[in-house]
């Protein structure tokens, strides 16, 4: 699913108005009466005391229609125009004059005397501000959003938040409006998706209002939203044919006196995502708890507790480096010893990662396409300090087209970064906070590179199941019982989940309510 600039979505609207031959009131009126649709199904009727508080703006005219809507269902509602400025858009105007011709005038807010008593019962419509803001809210527009915040009254906010902006980072944190649940139009907003906004977004879906997906796709935008629908068009199916060979070899090198688990899990994962073969390559003191504890995979061992010469014999399709292999100076010597030598694709964790930033100059020697899946601190190690999330996600392109790598940015949406392309993972909760669950997902990535997955698909692939179990177990464990084996236990669950039918509707939000 793409990801829109706010520039995308204008000009897609204008182009769906164009192809469609309708006007932009009408494209208005669809998307927010979706909108409506959504709180009503959810409502019922209920006798809640709902305020509804509209901009000047397009933003402001989505807030009247859904105003319109409400009274017209008999629900208890105030609408309120906050006028900010002497400026209107034709949009807002005839729907506000819309809303007038039904008996009900909005009353118009000028300062913050006129503010209404909100209870912490009642909802909140946020219809002030969308996408297209460009200066922080000052004023008594401020303080409204301070005030409704102060309330912890339910909030949803239509499109956007109030005060957040599209692409570029808050300056002032006090002028956005926090929003329990966005309706957002047609695509989700790279704003939703980036740590320093979690306090404006808690959670948020996307509303079909039937923008020209033909004209979306001719934008080639750079920046997605996995969903399941995404990862069944990359999947590989099986043939009767297939022999182990067929599925490659995925070689697992790491571990230290006190760390082989890290590699221990990162080899069974690459086993149970189907890599035909795997060897871990490890100290001598890791191979017992290998050969004991994956009977599967094969063991090769380097120096006694670290890892000096990886001078393995195996001949691997694809090889995962750095599940607590530790910085010891005789492994950073073998490091890179190891890089200057090897031509096979490599997926970097951990202690790779770290060996990289120590030394910058290895990074030259990565085989194209080589993945490297850092947690945040190491990713600071190795690109450097940023000063918000737009500059992070700005430097990992850099340093992604710079070094011709992908980078796997972990976190709560992990992103995968292959030069201007982003892709947000839409699958994961914090449960997979937790120690072991990124060797995991190093085995994971291994393991689908070695059964001919490109690169940039195989760490996709591998960020949506790891996410998807935790979604899936934390059903049956909560989140705190969730280790980084559970990932493996309900890995088969994950891939099953790609084939279970689509989930029914609980209503489709296009079809015509008969009582407008």
């Amino acid at each position: 699913m793409y990801i829109l600039s706010p520039q995308q979505i204008a000009k897609a609207d204008k182009a769906t108005i164009a192809t469609n031959g309708i006007t932009s009131i009408q494209l208005m009126e669809y998307a927010a009466t979706q909108c409506f649709k959504w709180l009503h199904h959810r409502l019922q009727g209920q006798n809640i005391k709902i305020y509804v508080f509209c901009g000047i703006g397009n933003n402001g005219g989505d807030g009247l229609v859904i105003a319109r809507h409400l009274i017209q269902h008999g629900y208890n509602i105030s609408c309120y125009i906050v006028n900010f400025s002497d400026k209107r858009t034709p949009e807002f105007l005839e729907n506000y004059n819309r809303l007038k011709e039904l008996g009900s005038w909005p009353t118009v807010i000028n300062n913050e005397n006129e503010f209404p008593i909100i209870s912490f019962e009642d909802i909140v419509i946020d219809a002030i501000f969308g996408i297209g803001l460009s200066r922080k809210p000052s004023g008594f527009t401020k303080k409204l959003i301070q005030y409704i915040n102060s309330t912890k009254v339910f909030t949803l906010a239509i499109d956007f938040p109030s005060g957040l902006f599209g692409d570029k980072s808050v300056t002032d944190k006090n002028a956005v409006l926090k929003a329990g649940h966005t309706l957002t139009f047609q695509t989700p907003k790279l704003a939703f998706l980036l740590p320093e906004n979690k306090d404006f977004i808690n959670t948020w879906e996307v509303i079909d209002i039937g923008l020209d997906l033909n004209f979306i796709e001719s934008l080639k935008p750079s920046i997605n939203f996995t969903t399941k629908e995404d990862i069944l068009t990359n999947y590989k199916p099986r043939n009767k044919w297939s022999h182990k060979g067929t599925f490659g070899h995925s070689l697992l090198i790491g571990g230290s006196f006190g760390k082989i688990g890290a590699i221990t899990l990162a080899s069974k994962a690459a086993l149970k995502i189907g890599s035909g073969l795997v060897t871990a390559y490890v100290p001598k003191c890791g191979y017992n708890v290998l050969q004991i504890s994956i009977p599967e995979v094969m063991v090769e061992v380097d120096d006694d507790n670290t890892l000096s010469y990886f001078n393995f014999k195996t001949k691997p399709t694809v090889i995962g480096i750095g599940p607590g292999m530790g910085t010891h100076e005789k492994t950073i010597a073998g490091f890179y010893k190891f890089l200057k030598e090897n031509t096979l694709p490599l997926i970097i964790d951990a202690d790779a990662i770290n060996l990289l930033s120590l030394n910058i100059e290895f990074v030259a020697l990565l085989p194209k396409n080589s993945i490297l899946t850092p947690h945040p601190k190491e990713l600071e190690r190795l690109i450097g300090a940023w000063k918000n999330d737009y500059d992070k996600l700005n430097k990992s392109i850099e340093f992604s087209k710079e070094h011709k790598v992908i980078l796997v940015l972990k976190g709560a949406h992990t992103v995968v970064v292959d030069g201007n392309n982003l892709t947000f993972n839409s699958t994961g909760n914090p449960a997979l906070a937790t120690a072991g669950s990124g060797d995991v997902l190093t085995g994971l990535i291994t393991g689908l590179v070695s059964q001919g997955y490109e690169p940039s698909i195989a760490a996709i692939f591998g960020v949506y199941l790891h996410g998807r179990t935790a979604d899936i177990a934390i059903q049956e464990t909560g989140y705190e019982t969730f280790t980084a084996s559970s990932i493996l236990d309900y890995l088969p669950d994950a891939l099953l989940d790609l084939f279970a039918p689509k989930e029914i509707e609980e209503e489709k939000q296009h079809e015509e309510d008969p009582n407008d």
